[in-house]
């Protein structure tokens, strides 16, 4: 069968470094066009879109065999935004193990370091899949032939739409302008021609196309499939739709998508403020709008590969970020057990079970409705609904101090008051940045928070660490910019 390279960076890469046999392998559940072509079935189009979803999991060496020279052994989410943030660091005792982290970490770091192309990989991966699986899907004469149903067809096509605009949507917010890349890449003229950054205010044109394209495609249910859960639902691009116009500051638009989600009401509060993060009531919860369904004991594996680094000691929180929770806070306990350096969101269960395990079966949560409702608390203070800004708040906190306690016990009285009611925009700003910080903690949103309220040189220069204003941005990886004889540029400052 012969190579067809359908990502940007894997076709330069021929161009710049010797042919290495492993260079020359399908990356793992990955179809290529020889496939389709000599025996396609609905099979075949339906798995391209569930490849597509593959490189936004915690699965190990998804991209290589522990290649921690190029960031590549897992997604690298929490180290370039909680880590990166003053939220996290890299282990509890630290060392000089894998000392690229620490340099994200104190803002040392340089175009080479690997956290940069390991996410801008997965990413790149990540898009190359969706694309393949929308020129499958959107060719006539290949879903005819297979005999794809107009359902199938429409769903797989809203699936991958949502997951291309995700991918751009990590990209621009981490880098900036990027390559925009659309279809499968043949040859190496098709590499060139799209070897060369977009302005990103196109960058997000693209990803409201995909997700206005998605939404129309996908069924009016919570569950786009009553059996995979894990499928991307109109739910959630109504979601990504919210959130893209939050991090374009159109707050009126913030407002009237997620009136929308609401309007559909698929989602709520759950309970019990872990619920979301836990491995035995995933897709059975009010909370989860979109996650990452890990599986384990699947060949190949499909697990959350994330716990295995937490049993090797890495990925701890700062006490910074300990003490931003108010006495008696519920949320401390089921995020993080200092005495037994347990982070629980992340492992996905109560008790640790999962430490160690390089396939566990835990989620990793990408958007839950309390996250959804801060945007539209957000979005209505900035646009003078102070009072409404604030009956979310303490909607939030209501549930926060309303939760059982891990331990089974109940909060005392007192606990998270309510916030008083206010008509000071900047205050009411102030609880809502300390609301997130706690209630969407080592979830990786920290560090991007601080990017678009434009106070990370404040809050990351306090806490001493070396952040410049160039850091606003991450630099495009030097590997990439050299692959591309320069016609990808490099971001100012690096």
């Amino acid at each position: 069968m012969k190579t067809i390279y359908t990502s940007l960076f894997a076709v330069l890469l021929i161009l710049t470094v010797s042919c290495k046999k492993e260079l020359y392998k399908d990356p793992i559940g990955l179809l290529t066009p020889d496939q389709v072509n000599t025996d396609p079935t609905a099979n075949t189009l339906t798995s391209s879109v569930t490849s597509s979803y593959q490189m936004l999991s915690n699965t190990l060496n998804l991209l290589g065999q522990w290649d921690w020279a190029n960031g590549t052994v897992f997604r690298n989410d929490f180290i370039v935004q909680d880590i990166a943030s003053d939220d996290a660091m890299k282990k509890w005792a630290q060392d000089g193990d894998q000392a690229w982290m620490d340099e994200v970490d104190n803002f040392r770091f340089i175009s080479t370091n690997q956290a940069f192309n390991g996410i801008w990989s997965y990413d790149y991966e990540g898009v190359s899949r969706t694309n393949l699986a929308l020129s499958y899907l959107t060719d006539d004469a290949i879903v005819t032939k297979v005999g794809l149903s107009a359902a199938i067809r429409n769903r797989s096509l809203g699936e991958a739409y949502f997951l291309r605009a995700y991918y751009y949507f990590d990209l621009v917010t981490n880098f900036g302008d990027v390559p925009l890349v659309l279809k499968p890449l043949a040859n190496f003229n098709d590499a060139y021609d799209v070897a060369k950054r977009i302005p990103k205010a196109q960058i997000w044109d693209q990803i409201n196309a995909d997700l206005t394209k998605a939404k129309a495609l996908l069924p009016s249910s919570k569950f786009s499939d009553a059996t995979d859960k894990w499928r991307v639902s109109k739910g959630a691009v109504i979601a990504l739709q919210a959130k893209s116009a939050l991090y374009n500051e159109k707050y009126a638009e913030v407002v009237s998508l997620v009136n929308e989600l609401q309007t559909l009401n698929f989602y709520s509060l759950n309970t019990n403020y872990f619920d979301s993060f836990d491995q035995t009531k995933e897709f059975a919860d009010n909370e989860v709008i979109f996650a990452y369904d890990h599986q384990s004991g699947k060949t190949p594996k499909n697990g959350n590969g994330y716990c295995a680094p937490l049993g090797w000691g890495f990925f701890a929180p700062t006490a910074n970020f300990i003490a931003a929770f108010e006495t008696n806070d519920p949320r401390l306990g089921y995020t993080v057990d200092v005495s037994k350096q347990n982070i629980y969101k992340l492992l996905g269960d109560k008790t640790g079970a999962n430490k160690g395990n390089d396939d566990a079966g835990s989620n990793k949560i990408y958007i839950r409705y309390a996250d959804v409702l801060l945007w539209k608390a957000e979005a209505l203070n900035e646009t003078g609904d102070t009072q409404g800004a604030v009956t979310i708040l303490n909607q939030i906190r209501a549930r926060a101090r309303n939760t059982v306690t891990i331990t089974g016990t109940t909060a005392p009285a007192g606990t998270l008051p309510d916030r008083p009611a206010s008509s000071d925009k900047t205050v009411v700003k102030n609880w809502l940045m300390q609301e997130r910080r706690v209630e969407l903690g080592l979830e990786s949103q920290r560090f991007l928070d601080l990017k678009r309220w434009k106070t990370a040189k404040t809050v990351l220069t306090a806490q001493g660490k070396n952040f410049q204003d160039k850091n606003y941005l991450y630099p495009i990886p030097q590997g990439d910019i050299d692959k591309s004889g320069g016609t990808i540029t490099q971001n100012p400052g690096y």
